[in-house]
């Protein structure tokens, strides 16, 4: 039961935190919206994630994709821990 708690926060806090990627990804459309403060947060919490995947994955033009090759990965991590979760219960 323990374990199930457990892989349960932990896939909640990795859908918050896809949640968090999207807003951040999103602050990109509006004007001075990064420099603000919650912007600044958000980068604080986001770009530590999101830089090893501009490393690998280079900007198409002016389209930066690795973010969303980054929430793609984090889903599937999450879903690969809800599939672990099921199996040892």
């Amino acid at each position: 039961m323990l374990v199930d708690t457990i892989f349960y926060i932990i896939g909640l806090l990795m859908t918050f935190y896809s949640y968090a990627l999207i807003i951040y990804i999103l602050l990109s459309w509006f004007p001075n919206a990064k420099e603000s403060s919650f912007g600044q947060t958000l980068a604080r919490i986001c770009e530590p994630y999101l830089e090893p995947f501009r490393k690998i994955i280079p900007p198409l033009g002016m389209i930066d994709i690795s973010p969303l090759v980054a929430i793609l990965v984090l889903n599937i991590a999450r879903n690969g821990l809800q599939t672990l979760s099921t199996m040892i219960a």
